[in-house]
């Protein structure tokens, strides 16, 4: 579930990001995993989905290795972007948890490292990481 106030925009990183909307500063929880709001889906629910579906779903959804099943977030947390950059991230991610990495500026897009809560992600994509920002 967010837990600050944030907006969708249009990014420069990759189509629709989430950015600030308020100031929020180092060390604030940003998102947090919540069970009764996220939603958390096995393999078996996934391989049960529509191909258009489960490629929408894919998208959008990481994997908890811990608990061993894909959560999206309900909200437009999921909007979030991926970022390569260690000078650019300003947020600072776990499964299922993130926190602000740094002071950040209203205006400013949330970025994080997918790699730190779904190493995934890239290959089960089909993207190269390493030509993103």
């Amino acid at each position: 579930m967010i837990l600050i106030k944030a907006k969708r925009e249009i990014s420069p990183v990759h189509g629709i990001g989430l950015f600030a909307d308020q100031f929020i500063p180092k060390g604030t929880p940003t998102w947090k995993y919540t069970a009764w709001f996220d939603s958390s889906y096995s393999q078996e629910d996934v391989d049960n989905m529509s191909e258009h579906a489960k490629a929408q779903f894919l998208w959008y959804a990481y994997f908890d290795k811990d608990t061993q099943k894909y959560v999206l977030c309900a909200d437009d947390y999921r909007f979030i972007n991926h970022s390569s950059d260690g000078l650019k991230r300003n947020i600072h991610s776990t499964p299922n948890e993130d926190i602000a990495a740094r002071d950040i500026e209203p205006g400013e897009e949330l970025l994080c490292d997918y790699n730190k809560f779904d190493d995934t992600y890239f290959d089960r994509m089909g993207l190269d990481h390493s030509k993103l920002v």
